[in-house]
């Protein structure tokens, strides 16, 4: 996801001033600590003063440690240059010599439907209770690409510590692919993998860009009338879109504790927005298709789904609001949230907070997958 440029005074919202010393609207321009005032429009606009935010006090050391790494990096201009091809972004190429070294796997490259795919497998086999089941990885990337890279750091880990098979594939992307042809891609690969096992015993899940898709793909497969998997997991993203990001409170908040860059500025007419990623081109955000939190109709109909994200994620708010929308709709939904972690942080797995999250991703799939 891109981040765009914020207005001269940026907008922060309500839920950050707890910790920022927030004072009323008429209060005098200094409060009795001599703090800057915040002001506050008559939309409920915010203008918050400088603040001086610490790492979460919930991070274990290594958290710490990581979370300064990826400000940092942030900060790097490297940052702001897409890698070709399937070449990770370099912050994130010791996350992947971490991963070969953690994470034992027999790797295979193939076509499942005519899909270029890598399957995924444990080294000393698969599991027993896992023979019939296989796990859907659909990598993230920002629909850019980062195939096979990030798919890699997605797969590895469920391969190997949860004694999985898993599938990960390379759908279509910008900038030469438009919506739905991700969403038609995972659909072949789905009714392909549909002739082997059960829908019951098939879980997909994905990260960023690949956990927009899983939810796009769910809606798809009720388009095209085909049985729902037995499991999701919808990771660093939600079902919404908007013209900024992901939607809600998160575009403004995390972009500066989590990526180390200006807030989004808000759309029109207040700001200029944020462009589309070119594959959603020309796209309705409403459409449930595109960002299914919008029909609790669809919903209702999906399988139960895992969210996990970061509160400094600019996916934080998307997520949430996901949750609540299926838990809304009566379909079963987890949330996990993680204090001072940011878009994307399991991709590091030598930190203890992404163990965590691998084991809940494990324990998931393991409760709601057919036997």
């Amino acid at each position: 996801m891109r981040i765009g440029r914020r207005p001269s005074l940026g907008l922060i919202t309500a839920s950050l001033l707890l910790g920022a010393g927030a004072v009323p609207a008429s209060a005098p321009a200094q409060d009795n600590k001599g703090h800057p005032e915040i002001k506050v429009d008559d939309d409920g606009t915010l203008h918050v003063p400088e603040l001086t935010v610490p790492t979460s006090s919930f991070l274990t050391p290594e958290g710490k440690a990581f979370l300064t790494y990826q400000l940092k990096s942030m900060k790097d201009p490297r940052s702001k240059i897409l890698p070709p091809g399937g070449e990770l972004p370099f912050f994130m190429i010791p996350y992947l010599k971490s991963a070969e070294q953690m994470f034992k796997v027999d790797i295979k490259e193939t076509k499942v439907a005519g899909i270029p795919a890598m399957v995924f497998t444990p080294k000393d086999g698969v599991k027993p209770e896992n023979r019939n089941r296989v796990l859907l990885n659909l990598h993230g990337g920002g629909f850019m690409g980062c195939y096979p890279g990030c798919g890699k750091l997605e797969s590895m880990p469920l391969a190997a510590l949860g004694g999985y098979k898993v599938i990960m594939i390379d759908y279509r992307q910008g900038l030469d692919h438009k919506f739905p042809e991700a969403s038609e891609d995972v659909a072949k690969v789905y009714r392909e993998l549909l002739k082997s096992y059960s829908p019951k015993r098939i879980g997909i899940y994905g990260c960023s860009a690949g956990g927009i898709l899983v939810g796009q793909s769910l809606a798809w497969f009720d388009k095209e009338k085909l049985p729902m998997p037995g499991a999701a997991g919808i990771f660093c993203a939600g079902m919404t879109l908007s013209d900024v990001q992901f939607g809600g409170d998160a575009n403004f908040i995390s972009a500066p504790f989590g990526e180390a860059q200006m807030p989004a500025e808000p759309p029109p007419p207040k700001g200029a927005g944020l462009p589309p990623i070119p594959y959603f081109n020309k796209v309705r955000y409403d459409d449930p298709l595109v960002a299914p939190a919008n029909s609790l109709e669809l919903l209702a109909k999906f399988p139960p789904t895992l969210f996990i994200t970061g509160n400094r994620a600019f996916d934080f708010s998307s997520a949430i609001y996901s949750h609540g929308r299926m838990v809304k709709a009566g379909a079963e939904a987890d949330l996990h949230v993680w204090d001072g972690l940011f878009h994307g942080f399991f991709m590091n797995p030598a930190v203890p907070e992404s163990q965590d999250a691998f084991d809940v991703m494990i324990k998931f799939f393991g409760k709601h997958l057919a036997r």
